[in-house]
């Protein structure tokens, strides 16, 4: 789906990059070196300006996408005029990288426009393959290292990433509409939608958030291999995405999977040590 005549002014690469600062995206870029530092950074700039169009920007945000839609074309058909896609030409003439993983990305927050519930486990993770499986693919082309196996395994350390990232945030969800929480297992476990928005956790929603935290560490252990499917470079970011996640379920588990007075969060020191155990 592209513009049709109708355009939208988008956020400037100075409301956008500011950002990566309080981000895990590109805290990898001071060890990865400047070749793939700048790849990376390409490739967070598209991530990041998506998802601030499609979750903050003001007025009709489905305009908008379109307005950055037409431009992704010119990524590989002329020359795109929005200075992040610009950043991000020479990043994809050099990797080789396809348009699909990030017309998925458009794709999310559209469906983000129109659906703030989802049904079951399989709609959850097929929207984890828009919102977040992209992203670890295009990090695999921006090291040379994409292959249909190596893909497989990083979708699922990205939709385990992104399961976490949403029952950390189920709070901060309910009170912007949205529950990413599946409702079959809402329902199976005797939770509410008004459970979200109490002060604490009742057990029936703590029973469910283990559950919803198991599974997505089992994604992450089944993606940790590929962590030594990768040369040293893109092992220590794989490496970093991996052990983050840990670090961050364990985090959810501490706190006794109360997530509602605020995200449960791992301290630096935490994620390190998950780190190195990613490594193992």
């Amino acid at each position: 789906m592209t513009a049709t005549g109708t355009e939208a002014r988008l956020p400037g690469a100075d409301a956008v990059l500011p950002l990566a600062a309080h981000e895990n995206f590109p805290v990898a870029l001071r060890v990865l070196g400047r070749r793939a530092g700048a790849h990376l950074l390409a490739i967070y700039g598209f991530a990041r300006l998506v998802d601030q169009v499609g979750d903050e920007m003001a007025g009709d945000r489905l305009v908008a996408l379109d307005t950055l839609d037409a431009d992704l074309a010119r990524v590989w058909d002329g020359e795109p005029h929005h200075p992040l896609l610009r950043r991000l030409q020479p990043t994809v003439r050099a990797c080789g990288m396809p348009r699909e993983p990030f017309l998925r990305l458009v794709e999310a927050n559209r469906q983000d426009q129109v659906v703030s519930r989802y049904a079951t486990y399989e709609e959850l993770a097929a929207y984890c393959d828009l919102s977040a499986n992209p992203v670890g693919e295009l990090v695999l082309y921006a090291f040379g290292c994409a292959t249909p196996d190596r893909i497989s395994l990083s979708d699922r350390v990205c939709t385990g990433l992104q399961l976490v990232e949403h029952w950390q945030d189920v709070p901060e969800d309910y009170r912007r509409g949205r529950i990413y929480l599946p409702a079959d297992d809402m329902a199976r476990f005797g939770v509410g939608e008004h459970d979200l928005g109490e002060a604490h956790a009742n057990v029936a929603l703590r029973e469910l958030l283990a559950f919803e935290v198991a599974r997505a560490r089992a994604l992450l252990d089944e993606g940790a291999l590929l962590v030594r499917l990768l040369p040293w470079r893109a092992r220590v970011a794989v490496a970093g995405y991996v052990g983050g996640g840990r670090a961050n379920a364990d985090a959810i588990e501490r706190r006794g999977y109360d997530v509602l007075p605020g995200p449960p969060k791992a301290s630096g020191a935490r994620k390190l040590a998950a780190l190195a155990r990613a490594f193992a």
